[in-house]
């Protein structure tokens, strides 16, 4: 079983492969060459391994955030 975590997006240049993401106050670069850009500060994404995954809705971020005890 792998397990994801949502991420905000804090930052990402158009075009680049690597952008800046914010997990549970952490901020680190994560692959989102998966997916389509362009990426919107404020956005979430679901990581596993270092890469994104798929987007998620800020409710879906909350609420699997809170299964794992934490905040957005």
């Amino acid at each position: 079983m792998c397990l994801g975590i949502p991420g905000r997006v804090v930052d990402c240049p158009d075009g680049a492969d690597l952008g800046r993401i914010e997990v549970a106050g952490v901020v680190r670069e994560i692959n989102l060459s998966l997916l389509d850009g362009p990426f919107v500060p404020g956005e979430y994404v679901l990581i596993h391994s270092g890469f994104a995954l798929e987007r998620m809705s800020p409710e879906r971020a909350a609420d699997a955030m809170a299964f794992f005890g934490a905040d957005l």
